[in-house]
Protein backbone atom coordinates (compact mmCIF):
# COMPACT_ATOMS: atom_id res chain seq x y z
CA UNK A 1 0.00 0.00 0.00
CA UNK A 2 1.26 3.22 -1.09
CA UNK A 3 1.56 6.37 1.09
CA UNK A 4 -1.55 8.13 -0.58
CA UNK A 5 -3.75 5.16 -0.12
CA UNK A 6 -2.37 5.72 3.68
CA UNK A 7 -3.44 9.13 3.77
CA UNK A 8 -6.69 8.33 2.11
CA UNK A 9 -7.64 5.56 4.80
CA UNK A 10 -6.59 8.52 7.28
CA UNK A 11 -8.69 11.20 5.68
CA UNK A 12 -11.78 8.53 5.33
CA UNK A 13 -11.70 7.71 9.24
CA UNK A 14 -11.11 11.20 10.16
CA UNK A 15 -13.79 11.98 8.02
CA UNK A 16 -16.01 9.71 10.95
CA UNK A 17 -14.99 12.24 13.28
CA UNK A 18 -17.27 15.34 12.60
CA UNK A 19 -20.77 13.88 12.16
CA UNK A 20 -19.72 12.64 15.87
CA UNK A 21 -18.41 16.35 16.84
CA UNK A 22 -21.85 17.52 15.65
CA UNK A 23 -23.52 14.94 17.54
CA UNK A 24 -22.33 15.71 20.69
CA UNK A 25 -22.47 19.28 19.70
CA UNK A 26 -26.16 18.75 20.35
CA UNK A 27 -25.67 18.55 24.17
CA UNK A 28 -25.21 21.88 26.04
CA UNK A 29 -22.19 20.78 28.14
CA UNK A 30 -20.04 19.52 25.37
CA UNK A 31 -20.82 22.07 22.53
CA UNK A 32 -18.42 23.77 21.90
CA UNK A 33 -15.71 20.75 22.22
CA UNK A 34 -18.20 19.09 19.62
CA UNK A 35 -18.03 21.84 17.64
CA UNK A 36 -14.33 22.41 17.66
CA UNK A 37 -13.60 18.54 17.16
CA UNK A 38 -15.71 18.61 13.91
CA UNK A 39 -14.10 21.47 12.30
CA UNK A 40 -11.33 19.52 13.10
CA UNK A 41 -11.84 16.48 11.47
CA UNK A 42 -12.95 18.49 8.44
CA UNK A 43 -9.73 20.35 8.33
CA UNK A 44 -7.65 17.29 8.78
CA UNK A 45 -9.49 14.95 6.43
CA UNK A 46 -9.54 17.15 3.57
CA UNK A 47 -5.79 18.15 3.60
CA UNK A 48 -5.01 14.57 3.56
CA UNK A 49 -7.83 13.91 0.59
CA UNK A 50 -5.59 16.28 -0.99
CA UNK A 51 -2.29 14.47 -0.49
CA UNK A 52 -3.94 11.37 -1.16
CA UNK A 53 -5.05 13.07 -4.53
CA UNK A 54 -1.51 13.70 -5.79
CA UNK A 55 -1.66 10.09 -7.35
CA UNK A 56 -5.22 8.24 -7.02
CA UNK A 57 -7.72 9.49 -9.21
CA UNK A 58 -9.87 12.01 -7.90
CA UNK A 59 -13.59 10.03 -8.64
CA UNK A 60 -11.90 6.99 -6.39
CA UNK A 61 -9.99 9.03 -3.88
CA UNK A 62 -14.07 11.04 -3.27
CA UNK A 63 -15.61 7.31 -3.56
CA UNK A 64 -13.16 5.57 -0.92
CA UNK A 65 -13.05 8.80 1.21
CA UNK A 66 -16.81 8.87 1.44
CA UNK A 67 -17.43 5.75 1.58
CA UNK A 68 -15.30 5.16 4.80
CA UNK A 69 -16.90 8.21 6.38
CA UNK A 70 -20.38 7.35 5.55
CA UNK A 71 -20.29 3.21 6.81
CA UNK A 72 -18.24 4.77 9.63
CA UNK A 73 -20.57 6.84 10.96
CA UNK A 74 -23.26 4.12 9.99
CA UNK A 75 -21.69 2.03 12.45
CA UNK A 76 -20.92 4.31 15.51
CA UNK A 77 -24.16 5.16 15.27
CA UNK A 78 -25.82 1.68 15.53
CA UNK A 79 -22.64 1.17 18.69
CA UNK A 80 -23.08 4.51 20.64
CA UNK A 81 -26.26 6.43 19.18
CA UNK A 82 -28.96 3.69 19.43
CA UNK A 83 -29.53 4.37 15.76
CA UNK A 84 -31.69 1.85 13.84
CA UNK A 85 -30.53 -2.14 12.89
CA UNK A 86 -32.16 -3.30 10.12
CA UNK A 87 -31.15 -6.24 7.62
CA UNK A 88 -31.54 -3.48 4.86
CA UNK A 89 -29.53 -0.63 6.43
CA UNK A 90 -26.56 -3.48 6.47
CA UNK A 91 -27.10 -4.55 2.92
CA UNK A 92 -26.90 -0.85 2.27
CA UNK A 93 -23.71 -0.70 4.58
CA UNK A 94 -22.13 -3.45 2.03
CA UNK A 95 -23.15 -2.18 -1.43
CA UNK A 96 -20.97 0.86 -0.03
CA UNK A 97 -17.73 -0.92 0.97
CA UNK A 98 -18.35 -3.44 -1.90
CA UNK A 99 -18.39 -0.31 -4.29
CA UNK A 100 -15.10 1.17 -2.58
CA UNK A 101 -13.27 -2.35 -3.12
CA UNK A 102 -13.95 -1.97 -6.83
CA UNK A 103 -12.25 0.91 -6.83
CA UNK A 104 -9.33 0.48 -4.84
CA UNK A 105 -8.86 -3.05 -7.22
CA UNK A 106 -9.32 -1.27 -10.63
CA UNK A 107 -7.75 1.64 -9.97
CA UNK A 108 -4.33 0.11 -10.66
CA UNK A 109 -2.71 1.59 -7.49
Amino acid sequence: MTLNWIYLITAGLLEIGWPIGLKLAQTGSVRWPGITMAIVCMAMSGFCLYLAQKSIPMGTAYAVWTGIGAVGAFIVGILFYGDPTTFSRWLGAMLIISGVVVLKISSGH
